[in-house]
């Protein structure tokens, strides 16, 4: 017997047709915020191309669940203070399906309270011990402090300095009254405690502070053997250029500065570099040799230069492209969007990554720390091939990395 299709019938069956249809093709909504304006855009310009790097791979090889991706996201204008604005409108406004970030302690302190009322899950990019007061059980943190995450950013460089002879005795700490160098110092103030260094210095300035040089003179007053510096681009620019005019005079110098990571800046102080002890990220002839890591920056530094932002990239691009890669693989295995369930699967497993195999453990961060410190060494110039491979910036700490050797004191290796 046949069967007759009526025209309502027939309509109502190309209704539910296209409704299935507009539904499987809706795109995969991951929301941020990003600092493409204010003191750390530099960074966030890299993550943000790195980000569309990694959609564009995934949306080529058929999506994520089958479906596009799509990038929402806004300039936190590198303001702690705009940010959990913007991620209450992309959970209530923008509906996405997915967070991620947003970028620098500061900016993950802000965002965390609001993602906390939600439920929701995200992977913060570069954050130091963001989480060590909420305790959150869906944020995992892309940065490799490991689980002591505050003093993690200080112990290469104490360990470095109890180890010469004869051994200092004493220090001076000095960083931002801001989220990432409040946690940075207090891990320097837990390390300097730890190997018997008498602190002689211990103040903050404000974030908006532009005139460094009194801040070095007071240091410099006090004669201190090293001095342990945690500060972002624009102030690290500023204390090395005012350590530089008044002609510091201490045995170590440097600790937690963001800033000469990118390579604008590295550039811009050229030889004023020379001496400083600080922490890195890895050492670029290991990641290079890693077919994964060096595919990433290969994408990266082929589109970098016509965006003028950084054009090498060895810090950041890696790290970003982990926290994405970890997130999808999250969501294909749990074959969905569930917050919880996508927390604990990361919470549960590690992950091959282009920064080398991650595990998370207490308040997200890695089950292991993987911080490095270097030394900028030997700079003439301020061309680019001065920082191509960090040739200039050998890995001091941690042994089983170490590809250099410390030029102390820090006056000899600035001179």
């Amino acid at each position: 017997m046949a069967t007759r299709t009526t025209p309502c019938a027939a309509l109502a069956l190309a209704a539910a047709l296209f409704c299935w249809t507009a539904t499987a093709a809706e795109p995969v909504r991951i929301g941020f915020s990003m600092a493409l304006t204010g003191g750390t855009a530099a960074i966030g310009k890299q993550i943000l191309l790195t980000f569309e790097l990694w959609r564009d791979q995934v949306n080529a090889k058929g999506g994520l669940l089958g479906r596009p991706v799509e990038l929402v996201y806004y300039d936190d204008q590198t303001n702690p203070s705009v940010v959990p604005g913007i991620y209450a409108k992309l959970i209530n406004v923008d509906k996405v399906d997915l967070l991620i970030g947003p970028y620098a302690t500061n900016m993950v302190a802000a965002a965390l309270p609001i993602i906390m009322q939600y439920g929701k899950t995200t992977i913060g990019l570069l954050a130091n011990a963001a989480n060590s007061n909420f305790h959150y059980a869906n944020y995992f943190s892309m940065i490799p402090s490991g689980p002591n995450p505050k003093a993690s950013f200080s112990e290469g460089y104490f360990t470095l300095a109890a180890a010469q002879t004869p051994k200092p005795r004493t220090v001076a700490i000095v960083g931002a009254d801001a989220e990432y160098a409040r946690n940075a110092t207090d891990g320097a103030r837990e390390l300097a405690a730890k190997f018997g260094f008498e602190i002689v210095y211990d103040k903050s300035y404000p974030p908006s502070n532009t005139d460094y040089t009194p801040i070095l003179r007071a240091i410099q007053a006090v004669h201190p053997d090293i001095v342990y510096v945690a500060s972002y681009p624009p102030d690290s620019v500023g204390i090395i250029r005012a350590a530089n005019e008044i002609g510091l005079d201490t045995k170590m110098f440097g600790g937690a500065m963001v800033g000469p990571q990118i390579t604008a800046t590295a550039m811009q102080l050229g030889p004023l570099l020379n001496g400083i002890v600080n922490n890195a990220a890895f050492v670029v002839d290991d990641i290079m040799a890693n077919p994964e890591t060096a595919a990433v920056l290969r994408a990266y530094q082929e589109k970098a230069p016509a965006q003028g932002i950084d054009p090498l990239g060895y810090t950041f691009p890696p790290y970003a492209f982990a926290a994405m890669q970890i997130l999808a693989e999250a969501v294909t295995a749990t074959k969905g969007f569930d917050q919880d369930k996508i927390a604990a699967y990361v919470r549960t497993h590690r992950f091959h990554t282009p920064v080398g195999d991650i595990a998370f453990g207490k308040d997200g961060e890695w089950d292991e720390t993987r911080a490095l410190f270097g030394q900028f060494q030997h700079i003439t110039g301020n061309g680019i091939d001065q920082f191509r491979g960090w040739p200039h910036q050998p890995v001091l700490w941690p042994a089983k990395f170490k590809t250099g050797n410390l030029i102390y004191p820090y006056t000899a290796a600035r001179n």
